[in-house]
């Protein structure tokens, strides 16, 4: 029972990590390379901060601490980084980082997933670092998805052609 009720934990986790790859993608389509530095307010978080902390905070939970790897993460640097990347790197290192972090995820043996790690100020077993790497990524994705509906003013169309006011 254990092992399906793990197996259910993450495959919704890996889902859930690309379904907010897809959104923030698209929401990306719409943003030209300028406005990926703009900030919402003076101490706000451009899109490529957002981007660049999203996978800070991947690495640090998902690779680092339950794929047993050294944590380099320079946390304050993901918000006052003004690098001016592309928007195909962002994407590409939000993707990379997705892709490492799922088979991180999919990997990792219930052992694992139970033993209680400390990562920053905070003991967590593996599901809790993954709970809260994916919670903390969906919290980003929504950010993202404001300001792009902020700065261009249009419907990012995430469920498009679908309807989600029927029960399948």
């Amino acid at each position: 029972m254990e092992t399906e009720i793990l197996n259910e934990f993450k495959s919704h986790s890996v889902f859930r990590l690309k379904e907010g790859l897809r959104m923030v993608v698209q929401a990306m389509e719409f943003i030209d390379e300028n406005r990926l530095w703009q900030l919402p307010t003076e101490n706000g978080m451009s899109l490529e901060n957002q981007i660049l902390h999203s996978c800070g905070n991947m690495r640090q939970y998902i690779i680092s601490s339950l794929g047993n790897q050294m944590d380099l993460r320079k946390r304050d640097l993901e918000f006052k980084t003004r690098s001016k990347l592309k928007k195909n790197e962002l994407i590409t290192r939000l993707e990379e980082t997705i892709n490492a972090s799922i088979l991180i995820i999919n990997k990792t043996s219930e052992k694992e997933y139970l033993k209680i790690r400390k990562v920053q100020a905070f003991s967590y077993s593996g599901v809790g670092v993954v709970l809260h790497a994916v919670e903390h990524f969906s919290y980003h994705v929504g950010q993202i998805a404001f300001w792009v509906k902020f700065l261009t003013q249009k419907d990012l169309g995430f469920y498009k052609g679908i309807d989600l006011t029927k029960n399948n």
